[in-house]
């Protein structure tokens, strides 16, 4: 499968599989809060705010939707479980489209070609598997992919992405460990328009020293590669790890400020009750969720589709 395929019944139990103990969680510690109670109490608002919190949805973001649920229930103080999912579920839905989250019919922007994608993030978040899956499913789409390996200060960075071009069919361009960033980079991008490559994906370091050093790198990647391409990058993709959380908050708060991320990936969904924190980056940041990674097979990289989401949180 790839990106462009139908949202199949395989890819919906792909996603309710990757949201399950997220899903588990939250709804499990709402029973509890639910349980007895017919009216919505002070002390109830207090339980839910604390479950959100706890599933990582964010304090600014948990407010937000407590006080849209004290505005939706003004008129009625009594509701029961039903009722509060019902609410719930749409106050999320809301929240997710008004944040930008608009769902893609495509990954990128295939008008531009080749479309460049700066890959940005931390190490171990999964950015250089996170490449590769995108190659590998743009491939089974039928586009022309090619990798840039501007990951030159990790020792088996390198090494990783030519397996993952390896498996997915597709070529890449590298040097030697250690070797310029942007030299990478500006190599990728004359390879990318010669060889009519519809999508050119490079992967950048995971670790500098500081901020600083940060913005430095990828301020001269983006200069070399407008050399050849003036309106490139044509998308900043940042990836992060969904299981840390709040950690996530805080890597995306840094990238964001060193440079201008366009779009983001949440990696490892799958292996955490932590799902919310995809609600709360989305409103915090006001930057487009675009992949969600729900498992470590290939297709288990989605598309971020709102609807689908909610659907798997809450059940459809």
């Amino acid at each position: 499968m790839g990106f462009l395929s139908v949202f199949s019944k395989e890819k919906k139990e792909n996603l309710d599989r990757g949201l399950k103990k997220t899903k588990e969680s939250f709804f499990e510690k709402l029973s509890r809060a639910v349980a007895g109670r017919s009216k919505v109490s002070d002390e109830f608002l207090d339980n839910l705010e604390e479950i959100l919190i706890s599933s990582d949805v964010g304090v600014e973001t948990t407010l937000k939707i407590i006080d849209r649920i004290q505005k939706r229930v003004s008129r009625d103080k009594y509701m029961n479980t039903g009722e509060l999912n019902a609410i719930l579920r749409e106050e999320i839905e809301a929240l997710l489209e008004e944040n930008g989250s608009e769902d893609s019919a495509a990954p990128f922007d295939f008008s531009k070609k080749p479309c460049v994608v700066l890959v940005v993030g931390v190490n171990g978040v999964g950015k250089t598997t996170t490449v590769g899956k995108i190659a590998a499913q743009l491939k089974n789409d039928g586009k022309k992919v090619c990798l840039g390996a501007a990951d030159t200060f990790r020792a088996a960075a390198v090494e990783q992405l030519t397996i993952w071009s390896e498996r997915a069919g597709v070529p890449i361009i590298k040097q030697k460990q250690g070797a310029d960033p942007a030299s990478v980079a500006f190599d990728t991008v004359k390879s990318a328009v010669a060889g009519d490559i519809d999508v050119a994906l490079i992967d950048t370091a995971g670790r500098l020293h500081n901020k600083i050093n940060l913005m430095n790198e990828l301020s001269k990647i983006c200069k070399v590669i407008r050399k050849v391409i003036p309106d490139a990058p044509h998308e900043v993709l940042l990836v992060l790890d969904g299981s840390t959380g709040q950690n996530a908050f805080q890597q995306a708060k840094e990238f964001t400020r060193a440079t201008n991320v366009t779009s983001m990936a949440l990696t490892k969904l799958d292996g955490t009750a932590k799902g919310g924190v995809v609600i709360g980056i989305s409103d915090q940041f006001k930057i487009p969720v675009k992949f969600i990674g729900v498992g470590e097979g290939i297709d288990d990289l989605q598309i971020f589709r709102k609807k689908e989401f909610v659907n798997s949180l809450f059940g459809s």
